[in-house]
Formats: structure tokens, sequence, C-alpha cells
């Protein structure tokens, strides 16, 4: 097991790491819409999306991977009312790839973002 990070990311705000490669796989831990100085960006969840997804791209790449490699999503919305716009956002950062998927509306999210989002990419 080898622990995964990149300055072009947010550190992590607790006790965890961003991404973790083992077995062939880097899991990411989740991601949101903090910039790599740690500063929220965005009010909505398509603005939010954008950070999170330029956050998993440094990290990917951090691990030697790229969206093409993931392998698996999950998603984590404070409203299901902001699913088309984080899916419009999610379907520009994975192109024609379409990684399995699960999406679901939290509670609360950390700092009270609109979206959460971590991978599991399979290790080229």
């Amino acid at each position: 097991m080898r622990i995964v990070s990149t300055d072009r990311a947010p550190a992590a705000i607790g006790p965890y790491s961003q991404a973790v490669l083992a077995g062939g796989f880097l899991y990411t831990s989740g991601q949101i819409a903090l910039d790599a100085a740690g500063a929220l960006v965005g009010d909505d969840a398509a603005s939010q999306a954008r950070q999170v997804f330029a956050n998993l791209r440094a990290i990917l790449e951090a691990g030697g991977c790229g969206p093409e490699d993931v392998v698996k999503t999950t998603v984590f919305l404070a409203d299901m009312d902001d699913f088309a716009a984080v899916n419009e956002v999610y379907a520009e950062f994975f192109g024609d790839h379409r990684p399995a998927r699960s999406t679901v509306q939290a509670g609360r999210l950390p700092l009270d973002v609109r979206v959460e989002v971590e991978c599991l990419a399979r290790v080229p």
C-alpha cells in the first residue's frame, strides 16, 4: 500500500489521505470544491463540480492514472435537484468513458458544499 498525494489538489482536512494505491488500484478520498490552497470555489453545483473534477484529475495523475482509468465513482449531492448540472460536468470530464457510478443525496457534506466525488481507478 502506498499513500498518494499532490500539491495540485487540496490537502486532506482530516486524518486521511488524498488517495491510496493498493493492489493495482487507486482509491481516492472524496473531493470537494476546495482549490489547492484550501479555499472554497463556487456557489453553485456546476462550478463546484468543475473544481471537484480538477482535484480528482490532479490526484489521479499523481497516482499514475487518468480519467480513462476510473472504473467506479460515487457522487454525493447535497440536493438531488443538482443532478443534471453535476451530470453535465461529469460527462465533460469523462468524455466517452463511462465508469460505473452511484449517486446519492447526502444529509450534509463537509463545509456545506453541494457536491463531493470519490473514484476507484485501475492503475495502468
